[in-house]
């Protein structure tokens, strides 16, 4: 049973926050609204979160708070039988992968800000970006050492404890990241031209959405809120029964949407004052945005705020990912915590190396027709979150005793609430398994 606790309600919110916030509110979430009618899928994710999003996140912190243990102890304390363990491990394995890919591009988010740093004080010129973008990733000293540093930053976090480490780094990471943004929004929306990339992203037009569109608001709504890799789980285990598990959620719920249409209004706007294209992903934040700022009266300053945001999103996501397996190896024991902590990401760099040379001297490695770096993201984005999230889902609604969810939600037979809370267990139950399904079989077959 775990003894550390969060310090302050806040402090968990934010750090639950952090670990939501990360490659799904800022690499995946803008491109995805660029192909897929603007305003128009923005409306649906913003549904789709709430009423997808939120029950999920909720299963899980039941799950956390009420077992009071790392994932793997706790499927089994609360489910009642030892095989309920294999659903803690998944999330387990599924993190150690998703890390071991995330901290390439945690390097890559390094890299750039050297060089964006570099070019803002004159020292580096870059010509054409799309060029200097492939020259860095298919380096293989760049991307090694680059991961290995964001991977040490990480772990140096984690190793101080849930207060002193996750929560103190989130209390400041997070309010940083709002003001970066905030910063550079400020100045994207005030070019020449930005009330037509302002009016794309905000104005609705439902004719633009079809079936993918759908079901790709659909997968964001609940990846953005960092479901199925039992972090949220990890994180709620830290929780005393003061608090408000449904407060929190859409707390934490808010604070990821925010950030989402902030992504939005920084770079729409600019991207729209320029007539460029919004691409996706890797091609969005190192190609296509350094060629937009670059454009822009100390345009390179706005970019290098905005690559210090994304960095910082990213690292309140990391910490989370191993957090998790820090909690399932010390069990409680935090004299444990520096040594297994800085173990385990020793471990995820050496993983993560054949992502990093994925795209350089293991390029020639294809798989299923895609790289290293694309197969492991696959694997975990496609198939291991959605089962993750589709085992808390069943879990909470047909394993764990009713009483103990509805003392977690603070409700009863007579309370006015009653009436959501059956609601929610019916959704758990049967809307939001099949929802899942629906998602996982898309993205498989394509």
């Amino acid at each position: 049973m775990n003894s550390v606790r969060w310090g302050s309600k806040i402090g968990f919110v934010l750090a639950a926050a952090g670990s939501a916030i990360g490659l799904g509110a800022l690499w995946r979430f803008p491109y995805m609204t660029a192909e897929h009618g603007g305003g128009a899928f923005l409306l649906v994710f913003l549904i789709l979160t709430l009423f997808v999003g939120m029950p999920l996140l909720l299963s899980e912190f039941v799950i956390g708070r009420a077992s009071q243990r790392n994932p793997i102890e706790g499927f089994e304390y609360l489910g009642g039988k030892k095989f309920y363990r294999v659903f803690g491990w998944l999330g387990n394995i599924g993190v150690f992968l998703l890390l071991s890919f995330y901290s390439v591009i945690g390097g890559w988010i390094l890299i750039y800000l050297v060089v964006a740093l570099g070019d803002a004080i004159n020292l580096v010129q870059i010509d054409n970006y799309g060029a200097a973008f492939e020259g860095i990733i298919a380096n293989p000293f760049y991307v090694v050492v680059a991961q290995g540093v964001f991977i040490l930053l990480t772990a140096f976090i984690v190793a101080k404890g849930v207060q002193e480490g996750l929560e103190r780094a989130s209390k400041v990471m997070m309010p940083l990241l709002f003001v970066l943004f905030l910063i550079v929004i400020i100045r994207s929306v005030t070019l020449p031209g930005a009330m037509e990339g302002i009016a794309f992203f905000l104005t609705p037009n439902i004719g633009e959405i079809d079936s993918t569109a759908l079901l790709y608001a659909l997968g964001q709504s609940f990846f953005a809120l960092s479901i199925g890799a039992t972090t949220m789980i990890t994180y709620s285990s830290y929780l005393g029964e003061e608090h408000n598990l449904t407060q929190s959620a859409l707390s934490i719920v808010i604070m990821n949407v925010v950030i989402s249409i902030m992504a939005g209004f920084a770079i729409f706007p600019a991207i729209a004052s320029l007539g460029v294209e919004a691409a996706e992903g890797p091609g969005l934040v190192f190609i296509v945005l350094p060629q937009v700022f670059g454009e822009i009266p100390l345009g390179m300053l706005f970019y290098i705020l905005f690559l210090g945001a994304f960095l910082f999103a990213t690292l309140t996501s990391s910490i989370s990912m191993i957090e998790i397996n820090v909690a399932n190896a010390i069990k409680g024991n935090e004299s444990k915590r520096r040594s297994r902590a800085y173990i385990f990401a020793f471990f995820v760099f050496l993983a993560g190396i054949p992502s990093a040379l994925s795209y350089g001297v293991l390029s020639d490695v294809i798989i299923f027709g895609r790289s290293i770096f694309d197969n492991v993201d696959f694997l975990v984005s496609n198939i291991m979150l959605p089962i993750g999230a589709l085992v808390s889902t069943l879990f909470v609604g047909f394993v764990i005793d009713r009483r103990v969810t509805m003392s977690q939600l603070n409700v009863d037979e007579s309370s006015k609430m009653y009436g959501l809370y059956k609601f929610w267990i019916l959704m758990l139950r049967f809307v939001l398994p099949v929802v899942i399904l629906i998602v996982f079989a898309v993205s498989i077959i394509g």
